[in-house]
């Protein structure tokens, strides 16, 4: 429709839409993933994705390519987001970290390839063609439930012990691991709600996204990650800007865009599980707000290589923050609201990446005050970070109660040991806050102490006390 000269401005308006789709169907199938489930959320836009690119590849006019691709990406969105939410769900403690990265790199592979794809298609329409021929081969297998399994811990969650017990026992059976029955049973799937075991199953309950706006912890760390996904998503143009001088133009900026991406999963995958989430996250905002106000304060003093050099700093950091900030969201947010939860996340960093088209539609004016601002926002969000708690080695949260017993570490552990270690009293991490068996034994111990003292107090009265004088007997006196 030729795109350039006087309607330039149309091509980044197309971006903005797109990435607009994307933040609704971010907030909208995060929804519906806690209320009809993982599977359901990721069935149904994949199917509906299909339909949607070929309508976009056979569009006639420029108006009806920007709206169908706003609906494309919504699905798009619905697709990534249940398919992450589900991927955690399934992994335990040590694994999660990695299987998040392994998919992150399997995205940086498709982003790799896609200049190649558009090099052989030569033609926009077939290349959206060739995109939507990718999301036909998963769709097939939609009636496979083993490719695509339903949350198990979800739905013990929203308490669908029927549907549960099935899940768990396709799990266990598919990794060669027969049961018995009385392990299925809910006193095992529901041993952290025994109030609710009567002679009739508790009904579900599914939770709803305003919920978390009710919370006090929840909120606060949704919020904050929310913000510094945001800030590492609209940060970026402040560092892609710089590499606009260097050839090739168009292919160096995405190329190391992209390659920062993976090496900023491989330092995640690397560091996080030893140091931890939080330090991790604010080492990166730290990096990521000096590279800002460096080239911010020091662009027209700075020699060409060391501006390229902070620049790249910049990006890689800025996808750490990014992908950092994602990942520990999901960890906090508890399972009942997890989708809705990282939707509303996910939808902020892509907020954050719409500054990008924004600011392509007039070059020349804006950057500045965008680069102040993001910069501002960067040294914010680390005094911000501070308050969030460590999630590293720990499980996912399942209830609401759950995410609002979450609370942050102190800043610095004390080198001297303050707590009275008392055998009785020692504290395990698998008991509840009441345990019958040590209150037993600190009953016990405690009345033999008591018996024991009043037993040595008599005793000591018995020698501190005067004997009588021997009284006369009367046959002695005669």
């Amino acid at each position: 429709w030729d795109l350039v000269c006087q309607k330039r401005w149309q091509v980044p308006l197309e971006q903005t839409t797109y990435l607009l789709g994307w933040g609704l169907g971010y907030v909208g199938f995060g929804a519906a993933c806690d209320r009809f489930g993982r599977r359901a959320a990721f069935i149904s836009p994949l199917m509906l994705s299909i339909p949607l690119g070929v309508a976009v590849a056979l569009a006639v006019n420029y108006v009806m390519m920007a709206l169908l691709r706003l609906f494309f990406g919504a699905m798009l969105a619905g697709t990534f987001l249940s398919l992450y939410v589900a991927r955690l769900e399934l992994c335990d403690p040590p694994h999660r970290l990695v299987v998040t990265m392994g998919a992150g790199f399997c995205w940086v592979f498709g982003e790799l390839l896609l200049p190649g794809l558009a090099a052989a298609c030569k033609e926009w329409r077939l290349l959206q063609g060739a995109i939507t021929l990718g999301l036909a081969l998963p769709a097939l297998c939609y009636w496979c439930p083993s490719l695509f399994p339903e949350s198990a811990r979800w739905l013990l969650a929203t308490c669908q012990l029927e549907r549960g017990r099935r899940a768990l026992r396709s799990l266990a059976e598919g990794n060669g691991l027969f049961l018995e029955d009385d392990f299925y049973t809910a006193e095992h799937l529901l041993a952290e709600e025994p109030t609710s075991l009567s002679e009739e199953l508790p009904q579900p309950r599914f939770h709803h996204l305003w919920e978390i706006f009710c919370t006090r912890v929840i909120w606060k760390n949704s919020l904050i990650l929310g913000f510094t996904a945001f800030i590492g998503s609209g940060i970026r143009h402040c560092f892609t800007r710089n590499l606009a001088p260097y050839p090739p133009h168009f292919y160096l900026p995405y190329f190391l865009v992209t390659t920062g991406e993976a090496a900023a999963l491989l330092f995640l995958c690397l560091t996080v599980d030893r140091f931890g989430r939080r330090p991790v996250l604010l080492l990166s905002t730290i990096l990521m707000g000096i590279s800002a106000l460096l080239l911010l304060a020091l662009t027209p003093y700075l020699m060409a290589w060391l501006i390229l050099a902070v620049s790249v700093l910049g990006i890689l950091t800025s996808q750490t923050v990014t992908a950092l900030s994602i990942f520990f969201a999901s960890e906090v947010l508890p399972t009942v609201v997890r989708g809705a939860g990282l939707g509303l996340i996910l939808a902020a960093s892509t907020v954050g990446l719409a500054a990008t088209p924004l600011l392509d539609i007039h070059p020349s004016r804006g950057f500045f005050l965008h680069h102040v601002v993001f910069a501002s926002f960067a040294i914010l969000s680390v005094l911000s970070i501070m308050l969030l708690p460590e999630t590293s080695g720990r499980p996912l949260p399942d209830s609401m109660r759950e995410g609002e017993s979450q609370r942050r570490p102190p800043l610095f552990r004390s080198t001297r040991c303050r707590r009275d270690h008392l055998p009785l009293l020692s504290p395990r991490s698998g008991d509840g806050a009441y345990d019958p068996a040590s209150y037993a034994r600190l009953v016990t111990a405690t009345k033999k102490m008591l018996g024991a003292h009043s037993g040595s107090d008599a005793q000591l009265r018995m020698e501190l006390l005067p004997e009588p004088p021997p009284h006369d007997s009367p046959a002695e006196g005669m």
